[in-house]
């Protein structure tokens, strides 16, 4: 039997998303195949406004609607620290705890030779952009920057490395508690865990 090509298109977009196999593909076009029509035009209506709503914010690149995201204009923000964290749901998993009231730095990743993805593919330059001018003028507004990439490979190679060159900027560094297991992703960790690894930073 020959599978109507729209069927087909359908499936082979949802085995593009990352963690959707062949078979939860076939499944959520079948399933959608069934729903009121009014169900699969909001769906498409919110994919193609996924991309005409949504920026990415020019001072710490997290996901906004603005030129800067909510985090970065709020004043009641603790300007003296920043978060590093690889992607919006690291920063979207902090924020749920409602415990940490710094900034943010979204590197867009983590450096992966074997993923062809190094420094200078993430907005680890940027990071040190935000820092240099106030390191300069002896009255740093930065005081502690916290490493919150994932205790992977990947994300210990990215800290140690932003580590080095923040370090002749005279800007605390700290990283993460161990709450986390390794090899694990933040944006999978309860609120509890998170909180905990923050509170458990210690110099790095």
């Amino acid at each position: 039997m020959k599978i109507p090509k729209a069927i087909q298109n359908m499936i082979e977009a949802f085995e593009r998303l990352p963690g959707i196999g062949p078979k939860t593909a076939a499944r959520l076009t079948f399933y959608l195949l069934n729903v009121p029509e009014t169900e699969r035009t909001l769906l498409g209506q919110a994919v193609l406004e996924l991309g005409k709503k949504t920026r990415i914010c020019e001072r710490c690149f997290n996901i906004c609607e603005a030129v800067l995201c909510e985090v970065c204009t709020d004043d009641t923000r603790d300007q003296g620290t920043v978060c590093v964290v690889e992607d919006p749901l690291d920063l979207i998993a902090f924020e749920k705890t409602g415990k940490y009231l710094g900034l943010y730095h979204v590197l867009g990743g983590a450096i992966s030779p074997l993923e062809h993805i190094g420094p200078e593919d993430l907005k680890i330059a940027e990071l040190i952009t935000r820092l240099k001018p106030l390191a300069i003028s002896q009255q740093p507004v930065v005081k502690e920057i916290i490493l919150a990439t994932n205790p992977s490979l990947e994300g210990e190679a990215t800290a140690m490395y932003i580590k080095k060159l923040i370090e002749p900027l005279g800007v605390k560094i700290t990283r993460i508690a161990r709450g986390i297991p390794t090899g694990g992703d933040l944006e999978y960790a309860d609120e509890l865990t998170l909180t905990k690894s923050l509170e458990g930073r210690q110099e790095f």
